[in-house]
């Protein structure tokens, strides 16, 4: 009885050093591991054995996460990973494990976003493939590398949050936020296109501040500028989301109004025209605009522009405030 206890304690004590031996061993690894993977968040390889549900890995890849190296014994079951990753990517990567070891994909390759022990969360590069198979060629060992990509995920985040900016800074008048005139004219000519596919109504608006040279004469340039942009702003609060508000140049801005008849486009101009006039403007000014409409009928760009500029200029030469389109012209007999 007693040897049988001696026999007990000597094998755990084998197996004990065996495991320390084990453990000695692959921190060997590691190391050769970060020498011969050198690349900026290396985190070592790992070992996913199917038949056992075990994952043998570097301790770095749970370090990086915020866990003590010693968080858990090696081996653990593979879902002390899956069970961390972020809800959009759980399928997808386990997508792909499927695809790799159903012989659709030549590697498990795939990235994603795993929990970390503060709440946030890193994104990590994964890739293995299967290098070991039993009898009946079921996959039994998936080998791999993983990296720590959360770095370069920020920086790409970065510069996608750039390009955007950038973006908007091309197609953005820079003092009214409106559209600029690239813009509209792109977009007209795109409405123009759609207009002869469709036949549904387009209408332009062109719109001017009046006086606009006393104000800056009599308050200055700053003064100015903040008319013009609250100008802008009460333009676009008083028309729909689809319609394009746009700086033309100075103090013109011009408004696309697709799929609007010209008695629509008369109440809405009109109601922006009124807006304005109603609005309190720094300093106490004063502000009115003075509009011209233009319903497209198959002209040129030019000549659509034109159409609405002459409603403008009609509208300037009758008092200003005030909003001037071919329905005025119908009225009184004049030449549309």
């Amino acid at each position: 009885m007693m040897e049988t206890r001696a026999n007990e304690q000597e094998l755990q004590r084998r197996v004990a050093e065996l495991e320390r031996e084990v453990r000695r061993l692959r921190r060997e690894r590691d190391e050769q591991d970060r020498m011969q993977f050198p690349w900026v968040g290396n985190l070592g390889r790992w070992e996913f054995r199917l038949d056992r549900n075990e994952v043998f890995f570097n301790e770095a890849k749970i370090t990086a996460l915020g866990y003590a190296a010693d968080y858990v014994e090696q081996p653990v079951p593979y879902q002390f990973f899956t069970e961390k990753l972020h809800s959009e990517d759980y399928e997808h990567t386990m997508q792909k494990m499927r695809d790799h070891l159903e012989g659709r994909a030549p590697a498990y390759e795939v990235e994603y976003r795993i929990g970390t022990v503060d709440g946030g969360w890193k994104w990590y590069y994964d890739r293995g493939v299967v290098t070991e198979w039993a009898a009946d060629g079921a996959p039994l060992l998936v080998a791999g590398i993983v990296f720590d990509i959360t770095e370069q995920k920020e920086m790409e985040a970065q510069l996608r949050q750039q390009n955007q900016q950038l973006k908007e800074m091309a197609a953005t008048d820079a003092l009214t936020r409106v559209a600029n005139r690239k813009v509209l004219l792109n977009q007209l000519a795109a409405e123009m296109k759609r207009w002869k596919r469709s036949a549904k109504d387009l209408c332009i608006l062109m719109l001017d501040i009046d006086h606009f040279k006393n104000i800056n004469d009599s308050y200055g340039h700053v003064t100015g500028d903040s008319v013009l942009r609250q100008t802008a702003q009460l333009i676009q609060d008083n028309l729909r989301e689809v319609d394009l508000v746009g700086r033309y140049g100075g103090e013109e801005f011009m408004v696309l109004l697709p799929e609007t008849s010209l008695g629509d486009a008369v109440i809405a101009a009109e109601r922006v025209r009124r807006a304005v006039a109603a609005a309190e403007f720094s300093a106490g000014i004063t502000v009115t605009i003075s509009g011209g409409l233009a319903t497209y009928r198959g002209e040129r760009l030019e000549e659509f522009v034109d159409a609405a500029d002459q409603c403008l200029y009609q509208a300037k030469n009758n008092g200003r405030d005030c909003i001037r389109s071919p329905l005025d012209a119908s009225k009184t007999g004049e030449p549309q």
